[in-house]
């Protein structure tokens, strides 16, 4: 099924601009929805490059990579990362050689990150690549690293500080967390044209994508400027909860809740983004919670948030916008009552 299927075949409006806020998997299968809701060039994706690092001398940016594939349409649908007729020659010389290759680059992959780091090298900024590539690549919507300076997630285990690609796929997210560091996010500076997508008064959402909060989410809330603009927001801002029926879809956000002795809970989420909500999206199987999280001041939607197919991600990007424009209704009338 196409996007356009998906959507109905109705024609969004070109008048608005709608940002999010996004990790890797569970993140870009919302930005594909959304892509298949409004004009896909009115969409602004801020991604998390936190997990940025060096493997093998080239620099790898999962998050925007993996956003850069769905929107393209050039992922591996199985995985939902990754280039789709991936091969591996490069990576069993590699090994052959005596390499680290624990994290695995695909042939077709290795171009991105090749091009990434020349580029890079002689001084060119992360935006200004990634704008590039996806005009190249045919993705209509900009993605937008949060900075362009280097921040990195450092993940506190029972077994030390860890980077955290060794955490999360050498080691496959087996230590145990005790809490999180975001190494250079307090000098970075935050991306201009994040703060400036942000402030548009053209804008009709923000929307906080059910990516992981702890590894996907406060990375970007850790650069200066960008967590204290989005209170400041013209549009409502909306999250979807990554936590459905006490677990994650996907990755590994309720083992480290459990980890951290926070309860495996929507509410804990809402909790955590509390000071600039303005709308939370629930899962129908946690319709119950909504009194806990609307005790926050903050007003709950109910949707099938589980992302199993297209239709269901038009489906929930479509639900989000109209909550969101229900939240903007909401409020103009409030101040014309006050």
């Amino acid at each position: 099924m196409s996007i356009d299927q998906a959507a109905g075949g109705t024609a969004p409006p070109t008048s608005s601009t709608v940002v999010a806020l996004s990790g890797g998997v569970g993140g870009a299968k919302l930005v594909l929805g959304l892509a298949g809701v409004v004009d896909p060039s009115t969409l602004t994706v801020i991604a998390n490059t936190g997990d940025d690092f060096d493997h093998l001398g080239l620099r790898v940016c999962p998050d925007i990579d993996t956003l850069v594939y769905t929107l393209s349409g050039l992922s591996n649908p199985d995985q939902g990362w990754g280039r789709a007729g991936e091969t591996d020659h490069v990576m069993e010389v590699a090994r052959t050689l005596g390499e680290e290759t624990w994290f695995f680059l695909g042939d077709k992959d290795l171009a991105m990150h090749i091009t990434r780091s020349r580029r890079l090298a002689v001084g060119e900024s992360l935006t200004s690549i990634t704008l590039d590539i996806c005009e190249r690549l045919g993705v209509d919507s900009r993605i937008l690293p949060m900075s362009n300076d280097f921040v990195s997630t450092l993940v506190e285990t029972a077994d030390g500080v860890l980077p955290f690609q060794h955490y999360f796929v050498r080691d496959r997210c087996e230590p145990l967390v005790k809490g999180f560091r975001f190494d250079g996010a307090e000098t970075a500076i935050a991306n201009p044209q994040v703060l400036n997508a942000l402030s548009d008064n053209r804008l009709r959402a923000v929307v906080v994508a059910p990516s992981n909060p702890f590894i996907s989410i406060d990375p970007i809330l850790a650069v200066s400027e960008i967590r204290s603009t989005l209170d400041g927001t013209p549009a409502p801002v909306v999250a979807v909860s990554p936590i459905v029926g006490g677990d994650s879809i996907k990755g590994p956000t309720a083992k480290m809740m459990r980890e951290l002795k926070i309860d495996v809970s929507p509410v804990e989420v809402a909790r955590r983004y509390a000071d600039f909500l303005d709308g939370f999206v629930l899962d129908v199987v946690d319709a119950q919670l909504a009194p806990q999280i609307e005790a926050f001041g903050i007003p709950v939607q109910t949707a099938n948030t589980v992302m199993d197919s297209l239709e269901d991600r038009v489906m929930l990007a479509r639900v989000v916008l109209e909550f969101s424009d229900a939240l903007s209704r909401r409020a103009g009338d409030n101040s014309v009552t006050e």
